[in-house]
């Protein structure tokens, strides 16, 4: 009896269909079909009570396929076990990444990772949007923000200043704002997520916090949309030092007001289970903390951020 017979024996139970099955598995609706036979003869039981219009457990489906599960829970489990204490790197990384942060910084970061070891495989998942681990089919998560969630394991890799700024045209045609009273002749592009607008910006300075109901022509639900529309000179931005990096050390972006300091965040790599955090994933964790790590120092070493 093959594995690949028994984990297709449990999908048609899942979906009570074999045609569903196959199609979940990506497989042929005649392969999905032989492979339940070939269980049930090795069984010398039917698992399923076939109609016409439906497909359900039998009696001996019913005793066997938890067992069946469970077995092969616990080889993976043991698979999983014996590829950590080997330190095997391979593998598909499912990740979800933001926009901006994952298209113009982390990109690089995966490649150079998968040119060491070319027998990682990815699948990235972009979105600025809170990630299901379930439905989006992610193993992990790259988020600014500590989880909230108690279920969930993570890694804190960094602090993250955020940063106000502007293009060097805009700030040419509009003027410098030195204090948070002089944003309100300013443009803001704003953040939306869902239906909440980050219109109202906050600085610390001396203790104080400052508040500052931005107007606006422009927001997106797209953090690299919302740094394109900056750098094109179309009004102010306040972002991750992170994902205006590049811009900074190239001078398209020139940070601002440096004495008012918008609350930062954290970078966390966030998992559904103890069990996706594979040798490839720790990785992965050691591999962005140094990115961005040298990142950090290479801002605070052109002075862009503040000590």
């Amino acid at each position: 009896m093959q594995l690949e017979d028994l984990q297709v024996v449990l999908k048609v139970a899942e979906c009570r269909s074999i045609t569903a099955a196959a199609v979940s598995l990506d497989l042929r609706t005649g392969t999905a079909s032989a492979a339940v036979k070939r269980v049930e003869a090795a069984l010398g039981a039917e698992l399923f009570i076939r109609t016409t219009r439906q497909l359900r457990l039998s009696k001996a489906g019913e005793r066997y396929l938890p067992q069946c599960e469970q077995a092969l829970r616990l080889l993976a489990q043991a698979r999983q076990t014996m590829r950590e204490e080997l330190d095997v790197v391979d593998g598909e990384l499912r990740l979800a990444l933001s926009s901006d942060l994952g298209r113009n910084r982390v990109a690089s970061w995966l490649d150079a990772v998968m040119a060491e070891h070319p027998n990682l495989s990815l699948r990235a998942h972009f979105s600025d949007s809170k990630v299901d681990f379930y439905r989006d089919g992610v193993d992990m998560a790259l988020r600014y923000g500590a989880p909230n969630d108690a279920s969930l394991y993570g890694f804190k890799l960094c602090d993250v200043p955020r940063l106000l700024c502007a293009s060097p045209d805009y700030l040419e045609a509009h003027g410098t704002p030195t204090t948070p009273e002089q944003l309100a002749s300013h443009n803001g592009l704003l953040y939306q997520l869902y239906d909440r607008l980050n219109d109202l910006w906050e600085f610390q300075h001396g203790g104080s916090t400052h508040r500052v109901r931005m107007r606006s022509n422009r927001a997106a639900n797209d953090g690299d949309l919302v740094r394109r529309w900056c750098v094109a000179g179309h009004g102010l931005a306040v972002k991750s030092c992170l994902d205006l990096a590049e811009d900074l050390l190239a001078g398209r972006l020139v940070p601002l007001m440096p004495d008012y300091r918008p609350k930062g965040t954290e970078l966390w790599l966030v998992f559904p289970s103890r069990h996706s955090i594979t040798p490839a994933a720790r990785l992965l964790r050691d591999a962005f903390q140094a990115r961005c790590q040298q990142t950090l120092a290479q801002l605070k070493a052109r002075n862009l951020l503040p000590d």
